[in-house]
């Protein structure tokens, strides 16, 4: 089950979002509008970025729901990085337009974490999984399906936040992260997955199926 309802605003901007706040005010009621604007557009920004809808899990046991909002990057075979096989693999870009709240792409138990330090290059080059930092978990389902899903820190987004830790259960669809400012997802799945997404397609986190496992 998941852990608790999350309020629209994401908790991991609340403090971001009381100081553009209270800054845009205190320049406003000290100095005016007209010095102010700016300090109001700037908040407006980030609320809109810390925004965390509510999404509607879809009820497909062996679909693989998306991790995140964006625009699919990458779709193809590859090997997974970190259980070390081919693999079926997406990758979804996030702009600062997109909500960035990670969601899980399946039920099962988180078995292991990886946290790896890296570079911050744009995220939706290429070479960004290999190079940026970025905190990856793999989850196996009840079946034994394994699937890894990778967040990527990306030339702006410097802040990753997991909160899922191995040994816990995670159910699909269930929110357990949060990428400051642009970054990326790669989600790796065996190599039997029927993907159903497109290089530019756009998704969401959580509600849009990205592939189907097959037994």
């Amino acid at each position: 089950m998941a852990k608790g309802r999350q309020p629209i605003l994401a908790r991991e901007g609340w403090a971001h979002i009381a100081i553009s706040g209270a800054a845009a005010a205190a320049v406003h009621y000290f100095i005016g509008w007209v010095w102010a604007l700016p300090l109001w557009l700037f908040f407006i920004f980030v609320v809109q970025f810390f925004r965390d809808p509510p999404r509607a899990i879809p009820a497909t046991p062996l679909g693989i729901v998306c991790p995140a909002d964006g625009r699919v990057i990458a779709v193809g075979d590859v090997t997974d990085p970190y259980l070390k096989r081919p693999a079926k693999h997406i990758s979804v870009f996030m702009n600062f337009f997109d909500a960035h709240a990670n969601r899980s792409p399946t039920e099962g138990k988180v078995m292991e974490r990886w946290h790896t330090p890296g570079r911050f290059l744009n995220a939706a080059l290429d070479k960004a999984s290999s190079e940026n930092e970025r905190n990856a978990i793999w989850i196996q389902t009840d079946e034994e399906d394994d699937i890894v899903v990778v967040q990527v820190a990306g030339l702006v987004a410097r802040r990753i936040l997991c909160d899922i830790q191995p040994g816990e259960r995670i159910a699909q669809g269930e929110r357990y992260g949060f990428i400051r400012f642009g970054s990326r997802v790669d989600v790796y799945m065996p190599i039997s997955t029927q993907l159903n997404r497109a290089l530019g397609d756009k998704v969401k986190a959580g509600s849009d199926i990205i592939g189907f496992l097959v037994h």
